[in-house]
């Protein structure tokens, strides 16, 4: 049996190994959203948060680009209102609105023969057409790292693109060798999921993460 955490969750578990995520908070209700909203700043982000739910966008549980109080309000009023009883415990999960250019997908899955390895790639709505991918074993250094990024075939996406800054390549590298940390760290972990990756300011942000646990670390939480 396996389980996927939460996103809030799973960013939690990962970001003491280095992933880089926004500031962001989880509210109760809607009047914690507005809040949390306020002290952010617009726009922002909201989602659904909880245990059961892993495919927020297939069920209609994010709302983007949320530009006054008011529009958070009724997004958190509507998102609470579409959980399901199977989806446990939920809240609002408030994040600042990134937009960019680009967007990548990093990752980890677990071979039943090799073990956990590390995957980075082109992502957006075109990730699965194009399969621009580069993968490695774990554990995997700076200079693995650096070797996948090479490997990718859209290697102007890692330079200047459409007004934005070229990537910050050492970024990209420590994010993809704290993907590695993070699984020996936490032997449980079997995936992790960071789709998308977007570059903001030049640098990378996981915008969204989920993590799957193998039963015996969930009960080993317990």
């Amino acid at each position: 049996m396996q389980r996927t955490l939460s996103e809030a969750a799973s960013k939690a578990m990962l970001a003491p190994h280095g992933v880089p995520f926004l500031a962001e908070t989880l509210a109760p209700d809607a009047a914690g959203a507005v809040a949390a909203a306020n002290a952010l700043g617009y726009p922002v982000v909201a989602k659904l948060n909880g245990e059961a739910i892993a495919h927020k966008t297939e069920r209609g549980l994010v709302r983007l680009g949320l530009e006054t109080a008011e529009q958070v309000q009724q997004a958190a009023v509507d998102l609470l209102g579409a959980a399901r009883p199977e989806d446990g415990e939920v809240q609002v999960l408030i994040a600042p609105m990134v937009r960019s250019n680009r967007e990548f997908i990093c990752g980890i899955s677990t071979d039943p023969q090799f073990g956990p390895t590390v995957l980075v790639g082109v992502g957006g709505i075109l990730a699965e057409a194009i399969a621009d991918v580069s993968i490695r074993l774990v554990p995997i250094s700076r200079v693995d790292a650096e070797d996948m990024l090479d490997e990718l075939r859209a290697q102007p996406l890692l330079g200047p693109f459409r007004g934005e800054p070229e990537v910050d390549r050492s970024a990209l590298v420590g994010l993809l060798v704290a993907l590695s940390n993070a699984v020996q760290a936490e032997p449980g972990i079997v995936s992790i999921d960071l789709n998308p990756v977007l570059i903001h300011n030049g640098s990378p942000v996981a915008v969204d993460a989920l993590v799957e646990l193998a039963e015996d670390k969930q009960e080993a939480k317990q």
